[in-house]
């Protein structure tokens, strides 16, 4: 872990002064959420999915994207003393570009479905199902969101509110994120993230703090194609214990304007859960 951490610290310094092939798509002092980009000068599709790393880039100013888990399937680690598994179905990231550098987001976990029973159960004992917890994010760029540089940073603050009743965490939770970009060409970039949140575990009414550094490595084969590796490591202060997972997950650029994606998580220890999914990003 002591590499990965200065890993992070020493890559912007490394690259932060080099330029950036692409140009600036635009200047930031003629639009807003209430003057929007015109759609001929859209920059990339940019999605915070479908991985743990999120993207610095936020969405063009006054365009709205959509970014949607289809089917997530979790299975909790098999050395847990209490199994858990979930479905989520449409769970839904509403993004809206208020400026070249901020943008406001609201999840909408639309259905949820939670089992869980003992280790040594053979039968789901407990079972909860509904809408999920809503989370309002705000993010902001502070370095490389004009693309002119290979490297971009931002931070994304957010909060968690308890409206899934029992399919939900059952209390306020906030957290904070910092996600980095680093273009390493014009095909592959390399992201990293630090997020820091603050959970609340219904059983034992309090809360907890999490920490959760990844690395991830985006590869475009072809305009059409693309494919994002990811290795995510978990702390928090309930458990004291590192939980580590590979992520895998192929990406489908439709259009300039659709991506498709679907993957899994991978557990590399007996605590991570196991995840498999399918979803989309559509920009209007």
């Amino acid at each position: 872990m002591k590499h990965f951490f200065w890993l992070l610290w020493l890559l912007p310094s490394l690259v932060v002064a080099q330029e950036f092939s692409k140009p600036s798509p635009y200047d930031s002092a003629h639009f807003s959420w209430r003057k929007p980009v015109p759609r001929d000068r859209l920059r990339e599709l940019q999605p915070d999915r479908p991985g743990v790393t999120e993207s610095p880039f936020t969405v063009d100013a006054g365009h709205l994207q959509i970014e949607v888990d289809g089917l997530r399937l979790v299975n909790s680690g098999t050395g847990r003393e209490a199994r858990e598994r979930e479905l989520r179905v449409a769970y839904t990231n509403l993004k809206l570009g208020l400026s070249r550098r901020t943008d406001l987001q609201l999840e909408v976990p639309v259905y949820k479905v939670t089992k869980q029973r003992p280790a040594d159960a053979s039968e789901w004992q407990e079972r909860h199902s509904g809408f999920g917890d809503v989370t309002v994010r705000l993010k902001h760029n502070f370095l490389g969101d004009d693309r002119n540089h290979r490297v971009a940073v931002a931070a994304i603050g957010f909060v968690r509110l308890p409206s899934g009743g029992l399919a939900g965490g059952g209390g306020t939770e906030y957290g904070l994120v910092l996600p980095l970009n680093v273009a390493l060409s014009d095909k592959v970039s390399l992201e990293a993230q630090l997020q820091t949140d603050l959970s609340y575990d219904r059983e034992e009414a309090r809360r907890f703090v999490g920490f959760i550094p990844s690395l991830a490595l985006g590869y475009d084969f072809t305009e059409k194609l693309g494919l994002i590796t990811e290795a995510v490591a978990q702390w928090n202060t309930q458990q004291r214990r590192w939980q580590t997972s590979f992520n895998i997950a192929p990406l489908i650029k439709v259009t300039e304007n659709l991506q498709l994606d679907a993957g899994t998580h991978l557990a590399l220890d007996r605590l991570s859960d196991r995840e498999y999914f399918v979803g989309f990003t559509l920009r209007r």
